[in-house]
């Protein structure tokens, strides 16, 4: 996988294989949070397209693994970190692939 598009690399290429699944880091901005953390996807399709797809999909919320959540009304309030967040697709204003140092 390419790392400049900030897909997950992993160390056994046969956990891709088998799991079919690739992440990518995204930042996801609502009214009120700016979540880092990544969405996993099927291999399935194009790349550039799957983030759009998750927006345009049936499914009604994104999963969003190893993030962190920050409060856009309160920015002194500290940043949360959680394993797992499942978000409204309704709420998003903004998805978009992020990296590690953004």
């Amino acid at each position: 996988m390419n790392n400049d598009l900030n897909f997950e690399i992993h160390d056994d290429p046969m956990d891709d294989f088998t799991n079919g699944v690739w992440s990518e880091r995204v930042l996801v901005i609502t009214q009120d949070y700016e979540i880092k953390g990544y969405v996993y996807m099927p291999k399935i399709g194009r790349r550039s397209r799957v983030l759009s797809d998750i927006l345009n999909g049936k499914k009604r919320f994104v999963a969003i693994k190893d993030c962190e959540v920050s409060y856009r009304q309160l920015p002194n309030r500290r940043t949360e970190f959680h394993d797992f967040v499942q978000l409204n697709i309704n709420s998003i204003i903004i998805l978009r692939p992020t990296t590690d140092d953004e």
